[in-house]
């Protein structure tokens, strides 16, 4: 969010927007750096958030919270948030819970502030959340939940084969094409219908090849690589020889989910919720499923991050107050309850080895493995136009309109050209 910094207002004002949050400065005093609060989110699917911001309210009645609820489409959410942020001071939000791919942007837009690493417990939280929540160096969110893409698999089915899970993709390729259609199930599928979904699945083909798509900051181009070349011509390969559906090219994250839960396929990548509510009663597949992390062409391979970071408005009204609510979203007991009644992975390390958490959700030593290995999407000021790009590439390379190979050149043109390089 882009924060524009005041210039020409002597070095102490410049002082205190640095260190975050003094509790006392040239120009605010400790009553005007604390006050109440908006909170600006994604829509809010399981009802979590409104219960935790109450325990804050009761315990802080000068600071309390209004939450505001964005549509439920990360787009959607991002081009409310982007309006509100260009409208100069103030605007209708104080923090806001922004996805990890957004934090280059906003900060390279001048829209949020920098914040000071010592307030916040950065040692306890996954090393690689942390990295989402920085550009250029410098912290300017607070990393809040997390997430990474597992496999998720058809354990009776695999059971009756005698064959444990694939760790390669020729081992996922080899069963998707043969155990599959013996149980009248399709092979696998992602999230492909051109869409953030896509971006995160071709991403991470990359990835787990051993590839990159951009780097320093998004200032240079390195996609046009053979590791980028052989992950979408493995995507490219599925659907061309039919172990991914068709039908897998208007999947987004749900669709994909409920025709796993619906008993249709062997294989899908997909975030931990789809776990859960797979395993939840009611679903065809419940008690049958397993998760391991995603596979690459040696072994496992690597998954992109996702998740959401906290970050405070350049014109927030009360910072220190914006600071505090953030301590508090990221503390121990209510990341706690951001799994529990969320069902949404925390980024406290601790929680992922609590017995009792890994009892009632089994997957998470996997979810773990999976973000310490993870990746962030490409970082740029520019990504949402990144994403589009590679949205429209790759699906060009995945219908068949262009080979892997002149996609991955045509990806790299187009993305310097939107880098300015």
């Amino acid at each position: 969010m882009r924060w524009i910094r005041a210039a020409g207002r002597g070095l102490l004002v410049l002082a205190v927007v640095m260190s975050g949050y003094m509790a006392s400065g040239a120009h605010a005093d400790e009553r005007d750096r604390r006050g109440p609060l908006t909170l600006a989110t994604a829509g809010d699917l399981t009802g979590y958030l409104g219960p935790l911001l109450e325990g804050w309210n009761r315990t802080h009645p000068a600071e309390k919270v209004t939450l505001v609820e964005l549509p439920d489409s990360a787009d959607e959410t991002h081009a409310q948030m982007t309006t509100d942020l260009r409208g100069g001071d103030r605007g209708r939000f104080d923090v806001l819970n922004i996805d990890v791919n957004w934090t280059s942007e906003f900060a390279a837009a001048g829209w949020i502030r920098p914040l000071p690493r010592d307030r916040f417990p950065l040692k306890s939280f996954l090393p690689p959340v942390v990295d989402t929540a920085t550009y250029d160096g410098r912290l300017y969110a607070v990393p809040y939940v997390t997430n990474a893409g597992l496999l998720l698999y058809r354990k009776d089915v695999l059971a009756k084969e005698g064959v444990p899970p694939p760790r390669t993709w020729a081992e996922l390729e080899h069963d998707a094409k043969t155990i599959a259609p013996r149980y009248g199930l399709d092979g696998y599928a992602g999230q492909f219908l051109p869409y953030e979904g896509l971006t995160v699945n071709a991403a991470e083909a990359v990835y787990s090849a051993g590839g990159t798509i951009l780097g320093d900051e998004g200032t240079r181009v390195t996609v046009d690589s053979d590791a980028a070349r052989e992950g979408i011509g493995f995507l490219a390969r599925g659907l061309r020889e039919g172990w991914i559906p068709k039908a897998a090219l208007t999947y987004k994250e749900e669709e994909s989910k409920q025709a796993f839960q619906d008993g249709r396929l062997l294989f899908l990548r997909n975030w931990p919720y789809a776990y859960a509510l797979a395993s939840a009663k009611g679903s065809k597949v419940a008690g049958r499923i397993g998760a391991v992390p995603l596979p690459g062409p040696d072994g496992p391979g690597k998954s992109v991050l996702g998740g959401s970071n906290l970050a405070v408005n350049t014109h927030a009204r009360h910072p220190d107050s914006a600071a505090r609510l953030i301590a508090y979203l990221t503390s121990e007991g209510v990341q706690r309850q951001v799994l529990t009644r969320g069902s949404l992975p925390p980024v406290r390390a601790a929680l992922y080895e609590d017995p009792t958490l890994v009892r009632r959700f089994p997957y998470l030593p996997t979810l773990r493995t999976a973000v310490l290995t993870a990746a962030p999407r490409p970082k740029s000021p520019h990504y949402d136009q990144v994403s589009l790009v590679v949205q429209a590439v790759v699906q060009d390379a995945l219908t068949g309109h262009e080979t892997p190979a002149a996609a991955v050149r045509r990806l790299a043109r187009e993305l310097a050209a939107v880098s300015g390089r």
